[in-house]
């Protein structure tokens, strides 16, 4: 353990969050609820941390709106679904701890912050079909349009996405076509969510918990970079910040909560500890592995979990808020009707409207010559895909950007001009488009997921939602870079029941918590599924708050023996 005391003290609280997204405001406003002092660090301008990019989906076996809308659930079934899925790289007690308490937290920011939740009617678990414990709505739950302007002076500096359509709830866009059918969606109503400034999706969830922030009055200080952990010899204390280029010494009297995402735009951490290469990102560059650097200098573990590369792609001309070219997902472009994915050797290799299953494919690799044979890959589309679809932010009625991809009008012509074998990328379209005018996809079960067809399906086109034949040109090649996954990544700090960070001794490291994405997936091991990161981060959350308050829960206990774990 640091023993670096400072000579004094600029600031002080019971509990000290650093990073302002889901996982530290609600470990922040727990505290304060359990009668600590709290206060927020955050590194960049504005608020929200990643929580605000998201969709704002929230995943919770067995909470309680579910009963309202007549499904029958329960928090072991919950348990059942993602130990199986994990493939024993979790843990079973994470698992456990994370689906008991999750209803319970969810419960308690409804009645203390107002928070206001509702299940994404017809929005499936991922394995729905294919587990036994999957639901077919129900557990993803979504917020209700927040007011942003009850945030006062702080509404500008809550941060909403530069990518998602946070005007919209999942209702408003589902009910006229899904993403498929951005042309249909009711853009009067989103107009006028955006004057009022309703925010929904994860802009939204991110608003309810800076809103409960402020009404308790717990200091958020933005523009704040957090250096390096305190301590005393036996315990973390503090945390140095620097703020207007100068330090500043914050004393934690309970314990310091490092919350501050993961590592996914540090390039080096992508490739050393998830082997993942070159990935763009849709997420702001503060989110580049400070809690590894905060929390290793005092013994914090770390562990890995199995990940995927995500596809996405860049337009020409189109920047962020930061002035990097803005990223575009992959998903859910490649997989809709009309459209597929190709290696070098012009054929398929995945079920595209799949990404649990088609992103493993990335990055394979061939031992036999040591390449990715799946990287690079092109998304192919023909003037159906195109005159019907958006490619990403780009809307069927709009001109093609200048530089975005190849346009041929042949597939010979493409594959030519893209480089890759043009008699192979023929027959696999030959092939594909048989199959396709039936609706089926006998090579990777394209339209067996049923999550995956609500999420990339055409509802209005038969007989699949996501396959249709490449027939119409001139075709587009749109070549894909590697994405991250929207800062949700391989490795985390390790830690217990109580989001208490773990040291390689296995022992809790006193005073120092961890919550949301800085934390190892343990709960999910190989799975991923939609919503589980924002329920982790405010389960965790709930978890430290009262913990550091001196009543932390003994449910994982009692479940785990009533279970036989």
């Amino acid at each position: 353990m640091l023993n670096n005391l400072p000579e004094a003290w600029d600031m002080e609280a019971d509990l000290v969050a650093i990073g302002s997204g889901i996982g530290g405001l609600s470990a922040a406003i727990t505290a304060y609820d359990q009668g600590l002092s709290a206060l927020v660090l955050e590194r960049s301008d504005q608020v929200g941390g990643v929580t605000a990019l998201s969709m704002g989906e929230v995943w919770v076996a067995g909470n309680h709106l579910e009963s309202a809308i007549g499904i029958e659930d329960s928090a072991d079934s919950g348990f059942r679904y993602l130990k199986r899925l994990s493939m024993d790289y979790g843990s079973d007690a994470a698992i456990l701890n994370q689906v008991v308490h999750a209803p319970i937290a969810l419960k308690y920011f409804e009645e203390r912050i107002g928070l206001s939740m509702e299940p994404i009617r017809d929005c499936p678990d991922y394995y729905y079909t294919r587990s036994n414990d999957a639901v077919a709505e129900g557990r993803m739950l979504e917020c209700r349009p927040f007011p942003g302007r009850s945030l006062g002076d702080w509404a500008q500096k809550t941060r909403v996405s530069p990518q998602m359509p946070y005007g919209f709830t999942h209702h408003d866009m589902f009910e006229n076509g899904g993403t498929a059918n951005i042309a249909k969606w009711n853009f009067e109503k989103m107009a006028e969510r955006l004057t009022n400034d309703e925010r929904c999706l994860g802009a939204g969830l991110a608003a309810y918990f800076v809103k409960g922030a402020l009404d308790r009055g717990i200091p958020m200080h933005t523009g704040t970079s957090a250096e390096e952990l305190i301590g005393n010899g036996t315990r973390v204390i503090g945390v140095r910040v620097v703020r207007d280029g100068r330090d500043v010494f914050v004393k934690a009297n309970k314990g310091v909560v490092v919350a501050v995402s993961s590592y996914e735009r540090n390039q080096d951490y992508t490739k050393t500890l998830s082997q993942q290469l070159e990935i763009g990102s849709m997420v702001m560059s503060t989110v580049n592995g400070a809690n590894f650097r905060l929390a290793g200098p005092v013994g914090a573990r770390v562990a890995s979990v199995p990940d995927i590369t995500s596809l996405g792609f860049t337009i020409p001309g189109m920047e962020d808020e930061e002035g990097h070219l803005l990223w575009n997902s992959a998903l859910p472009v490649i997989g809709q009707p009309h459209t597929i994915v190709v290696n070098r050797a012009g054929k398929r290799f995945g079920n595209e409207a799949f990404y649990r299953s088609f992103y493993y494919a990335i990055d394979l690799i061939d031992g036999g010559d040591q390449t990715h044979p799946n990287f690079p890959c092109w998304t192919i589309i023909d003037s159906q895909a195109r005159d019907k679809y958006p490619f990403g932010s780009i809307m069927p009625q709009q001109e093609w950007p200048e530089g975005l991809g190849t346009i041929a009008d042949t597939l010979g012509e493409l594959a030519a001009k893209i480089g890759i074998d043009a008699a192979a990328l023929e027959a696999t379209v030959e092939r594909f488009n048989a199959h396709a005018e039936k609706g089926v996809d006998p090579d990777f079960g394209r339209g067996t997921h049923p999550w995956s067809t609500w999420m990339c399906g055409d509802i209005y086109h038969k007989p699949s939602p996501v396959l249709g034949p490449l027939s119409k040109g001139p075709f587009y090649a749109v070549e894909m870079k590697r994405m991250g996954g929207s800062a949700i990544t391989a490795t985390g700090i390790l830690a217990d029941e109580h989001g208490q960070a773990l040291g390689w001794d296995d022992k809790p490291i006193a005073g120092l918590y961890v919550a949301g994405n800085s934390m190892a997936r343990m709960e999910t091991g190989a799975v991923m599924q939609s919503g589980i990161s924002n329920a982790r981060g405010m389960t965790y959350g709930w978890l430290i708050g009262n913990h550091a308050a001196g009543k932390p829960s003994d449910l994982l206990v009692r479940e785990a023996r009533r279970m036989g774990l």
